[in-house]
C-alpha cells in the first residue's frame, strides 16, 4: 500500500512579522501567553519551542490562539485578531462564540469568557457576529428542561469573597444609570472591558458555594447589560449571543427569575425587534413557565407586557387584551406589597414602564387614542435621568399623534424627541427617528413636515 504523503506546513509568516513589530522574543512570547492564559483559568505551559513551533506552521488548539491574540495585542496597545497571526481557520470564527447552552458550569465560564474576550475592541472574532432569531430556540429550550446545576465552588485561583460580588453589582448599576443617561454608544465598551478584565478573572478564582452562586448571579446581570447595549448599538448578532450567556449564567446562580427575565425582556424584544413576533410570544411564554413560583409580581408583569407586545405585533387583539390585563393585575399586586422584596434589577419596571409598552401595544393595533394616552402617563413617570427611555416615549406619542392625524401636534412633538435624542448615542433612539420619519412619508409635502425634515436635516443624532 502506497504511503499518504505528508501535507507539509508553510511557515507562519504573518506571526513571525507581528513578533517582530512587537519586539519581542520567542520566550517571551511564551510567557506573555502562559500569563495571559492564567488570567482565564487556562494553565498554559509554552515554552520558546513551542513558540518555534507555531512560526513553523502548527496551529494550537483550543483556545490558545485567541490567548495569543490577546498577549500580543496587549504588547502592540491594539485588537489583533486571529486572521492576523495567521491562525484563522478560514471559517466565520464567530459562527459559534457565545451561542452555546453550555451543559457543565465549567463549560458556562470557558463559553463566556471566550465570548468577552473576542468582544473587546469590537472587532476580532465577533466583527462578522449575524443575527437569526432561530438561534435561540434551542438555549431557551435548554433553560426549561436542564436541571439545577448542583455546584459552582471553586478551590483554585485567587480567593473571591462577598466584596468583590458586591463591587461587580455596583460597577453594574453605575454603568447602567450611565447607560439611561447617555446611550449604549457612549458606555458599552467600558462594559465588555470590565467583564474581560475583572469579571473573568473572577469567575477563575477560587470561592465557597455561596458567594460563587451570587457571583454568577451577577455576572449574568452585567452580561445581560452588555447584550442590551449591543442592541442599542446596532449589534444585534453580538446581542444574542451574550443574552444566551446570561441565561446561562443566571442557570448557574441558581435564579431562575432573571432567567425569565432574559428570556422575555431581552430575547423576545429583541426577536420582536427582528421581525419575529411569533417567537416574541414564545419566549415571553416561556419566561412565565419557567420562572414559575420564583418571579415576584413585578416580573411576571414584564413577562405579560412582552407577550402582550408580541400579540399586538401580530394583531391577536384578544391575545393582547387578555396579556395586558394579566400584566395590570400583577403591577397592582407589586404595588401593594413589600418593595423591599422585589429584586434590585426589576425596580426599574414600575407604571411607566407598563405605559410604555401598553403605548407600543396600542400604537401596532392602531389605536392612536389610548397610544397618546399610556405614552404621555409614562413621560410623566419617566424621571429625568432616563433620557433614552423618554425619547423613545416622545416618539411613540409623536407617532399617535400622527396616526390621529394631528400633524402639526406630531411634528411639533417630534422636534421634542429629536432634541432629546440629540443628547444620546443610541441607536434605539434612531430606529424610532427612522419609524416616525417612516410615518411622515405619505405627508412628505406639506409645510410643516417639510420644516420638521429640514430641521432634521442638521440634527446632530445617533
Amino acid at each position: 500500500m502506497t504511503a499518504r504523503p505528508l501535507v507539509a506546513r508553510q511557515p507562519n509568516e504573518k506571526l513571525q512579522a507581528l513578533i517582530q513589530e512587537a519586539n519581542c522574543s520567542n520566550a517571551g512570547l511564551a510567557r506573555r501567553v502562559n500569563l495571559c492564559g492564567m488570567e482565564h483559568g487556562l494553565d498554559l505551559r509554552y515554552d520558546k519551542t513551542s513558540v518555534a513551533r507555531w512560526l513553523r506552521g502548527q496551529r494550537p488548539r483550543g483556545r490558545t490562539p485567541a490567548v495569543i491574540s490577546e498577549a500580543l495585542g496587549r504588547k502592540l496597545g491594539r485588537t489583533v485578531t486571529l486572521e492576523e497571526i495567521g491562525m484563522s481557520d478560514g471559517r466565520n470564527q464567530a459562527s459559534a462564540v457565545g451561542l452555546h447552552f453550555a451543559p457543565t458550569v465549567a463549560g458556562a465560564v470557558e463559553e463566556a469568557c471566550e465570548l468577552w474576550r473576542s468582544d473587546v475592541g469590537g472587532r476580532g472574532l465577533l466583527g462578522g457576529a449575524t443575527v437569526t432569531s432561530s438561534a435561540l430556540v434551542e438555549p431557551s429550550r435548554d433553560w426549561l428542561i436542564t436541571p439545577p446545576d448542583e455546584q459552582v465552588a471553586r478551590s483554585a485561583g485567587a480567593r473571591v469573597g462577598d466584596s468583590d460580588v458586591a463591587a461587580v453589582h455596583a460597577t453594574t448599576n453605575s454603568l447602567s444609570q450611565l447607560d439611561h443617561r447617555f446611550g449604549g454608544g457612549h458606555v458599552r465598551p467600558v462594559v465588555v472591558h470590565y467583564l474581560n478584565s475583572v469579571v473573568s478573572g473572577l469567575l477563575a478564582g477560587s470561592y465557597k458555594e455561596a458567594v460563587g452562586r451570587a457571583l454568577f448571579a451577577a455576572a449574568a446581570r452585567l452580561t445581560e447589560l452588555a447584550g442590551y447595549m449591543a442592541v442599542d448599538t446596532g449589534r444585534t448578532g453580538v446581542a444574542q449571543r451574550h443574552f444566551i450567556q446570561a441565561l446561562r449564567l443566571a442557570q448557574a446562580a441558581g435564579d431562575r427569575a432573571y432567567g425569565g427575565y432574559v428570556l422575555a425582556a431581552s430575547m423576545s424584544h429583541l426577536t420582536a425587534f427582528l421581525g419575529d413576533p411569533r417567537e416574541a410570544a414564545q419566549l415571553a411564554r416561556a419566561a412565565r413557565e419557567g420562572a414559575r413560583g420564583h418571579a415576584t409580581p413585578r416580573t411576571e408583569s414584564m413577562f405579560c407586557a412582552a407577550e402582550a407586545r408580541a400579540h399586538a405585533q401580530l394583531g391577536d387583539v384578544r391575545a393582547c387584551q387578555e396579556a395586558l390585563g394579566r400584566a395590570q393585575s400583577a403591577m397592582e399586586r407589586a404595588d401593594s406589597g413589600d418593595p423591599e422584596g422585589e429584586p434590585v434589577w426589576i425596580s426599574h419596571f414600575d407604571r411607566a414602564y407598563l405605559a410604555d409598552e401598553l403605548a407600543h401595544c396600542h400604537r401596532d393595533l392602531q389605536r392612536p387614542g389610548d397610544a397618546a394616552e399610556k405614552a404621555r402617563e409614562s413621560l410623566e413617570g419617566h424621571p429625568e435621568t432616563r433620557v433614552r427611555r423618554r425619547a423613545i416615549g416622545t416618539f411613540l406619542l409623536a407617532s399617535a399623534k400622527l396616526q390621529k392625524r394631528e400633524l402639526e401636534h406630531a411634528c411639533h412633538t417630534g422636534t421634542k424627541a429629536l432634541e432629546i435624542l440629540s443628547t444620546l448615542r443610541s441607536g434605539r433612539g434612531v430606529e424610532y427617528l427612522d419609524d416616525f420619519r417612516r410615518r411622515l412619508a405619505p405627508f412628505v409635502k406639506e409645510p410643516v413636515v417639510r420644516d420638521f425634515t429640514a430641521r432634521l436635516e442638521g440634527a446632530p443624532v445617533g
